[in-house]
């Protein structure tokens, strides 16, 4: 094992029992004060995201996600305000009663203690990430990617002179090295990490969950569909699948799939108008296709084959596939959905709340984009990601999805029979 990765593991293990020791209200000036040093610091972050901007090709779809401006930076600084101003879930009691034998138990809402998060192209995830584990009492152990190294490495630097203007050891959040040695260091790190949490597409998810010894929240893949109903609104129809689509294409709650239904085939190229603007590639399936022919750029049009529906595009990109009823497209989202978000454009409530009872995702809209799977969206400040598995947290996970609880029992001299 690596000696100077154990040691930045202990060291911010015994930071984390120092945060127990604060109120709600010093962690919340902390992210204040932070906010306003974003704020402050644009010229500093651009820079060094400038930096890792200048090694990605434009064409990347990971660009976008890598890119930080002076717009996403206020949006940032706005988030971290938002989450201090959120009530803790710290201490609060989730349950309370007395047993029959008068002892007093309550069930309390604590820190996990260690939270250790993997992702990719994501600079702005090193502020969500921090921001959500400190207000909700968490050390945070940091695993960005080799492509955002200068971007991580100035955001750290920052938190790190608010922590000690604030007279607040630096080791509550640490950032490792962007190494695939400091990830398998992570992954094994039994004993100084409580859960850790991967951020990013299906392979790293996949990777961290097989070869984790530590306890392990899948989140963030997403193949993602709406299904156009044959009781739809089709100009509902239009804004939901464009939306849904193009808002931003290099996110987990962005369009990868778009299911119509047989009897509304006719008006395909009036749903898909807005995309052609958007210069949407449209992988069909025989019957679509037909239909979009001539209606439709011709190099925008490709046939589908046998990974289209699998795929998570993060691109301007997206799969089309012919379905006869609601039963069809269910059936579509069981084999090839991934637990994400999913969505369904009708006018008929029954058909919706058959939907929503039936398809087993995270998140289940009806007459809604899933562009709105979004911690912040939710209300929740921000994200530390969106959990895709049962078992635990599931969908956007806000300050209570990063918190266990334990049982707090007081008596007065019982002793068991």
């Amino acid at each position: 094992m690596n000696n100077q990765i154990i040691d930045i593991f202990r060291r911010v293990k015994a930071a984390s029992r120092t945060l127990g020791s604060m109120s709600d209200n010093e962690r919340s000036d902390v992210l204040m004060s932070l906010a306003d040093a974003v704020d402050a610091s644009h010229e500093v972050l651009l820079r060094a995201n400038e930096s890792d901007l200048e090694r990605m090709e434009r064409s990347n779809p990971l660009y976008d996600r890598l890119q930080l401006t002076p717009a996403r930076l206020e949006a940032i600084a706005s988030d971290i305000r938002h989450i201090a101003k959120l009530p803790s879930p710290v201490g609060e009691v989730i349950e309370e009663r007395t047993l029959p034998n008068d002892l007093q138990l309550r069930r309390v809402r604590v820190p996990f203690g260690v939270v250790g998060v993997i992702y990719e192209a994501r600079p702005n995830v090193t502020f969500d990430v921090f921001s959500l584990c400190f207000k909700s009492g968490n050390a945070c152990l940091l695993k960005g990617g080799a492509d955002a190294s200068a971007s991580n490495e100035a955001i750290v630097s920052l938190i790190h002179e608010v922590l000690r203007g604030k007279c607040i050891d630096c080791d509550v959040v640490a950032l490792l090295p962007s190494t695939h040695e400091a990830t398998a260091e992570l992954l094994n790190a039994v004993g100084y990490v409580d859960v850790c949490i991967p951020r990013g597409g299906r392979r790293l998810i996949d990777f961290v969950r097989d070869n984790a010894s530590v306890p392990v929240i899948e989140t963030g893949a997403g193949v993602v569909s709406a299904y156009f109903d044959k009781d739809a609104d089709l100009k509902i129809g239009i804004d939901i699948v464009t939306n849904a689509k193009t808002r931003r294409v290099s996110v987990c709650n962005a369009l990868d799939t778009l299911l119509i239904h047989r009897e509304r085939l006719s008006e395909l190229p009036q749903l898909c108008s807005r995309l052609a603007e958007k210069n949407v590639e449209i992988h069909a399936d025989e019957e679509s296709l037909h239909i979009l022919k001539g209606q439709y750029p011709a190099h925008l049009l490709k046939e589908s084959d046998e990974n289209t529906y699998s795929t998570e595009w993060m691109d301007y990109k997206m799969g089309l596939k012919t379905v006869g009823s609601v039963d069809e497209a269910i059936d579509h989202i069981t084999r090839f959905g991934s637990g994400h978000s999913e969505c369904i454009i009708t006018d008929n409530p029954a058909t919706g709340a058959r939907f929503q009872n039936e398809v087993d995702a995270a998140c289940v809209y009806v007459n809604a984009p899933t562009s709105f799977t979004d911690g912040g969206q939710f209300g929740l400040g921000a994200e530390i990601g969106i959990s895709t598995q049962k078992l635990g947290p599931r969908g956007p996970m806000g300050l209570r999805e990063i918190c266990t609880y334990r049982y707090f029992i007081n008596g007065n001299g019982q002793t068991r029979p």
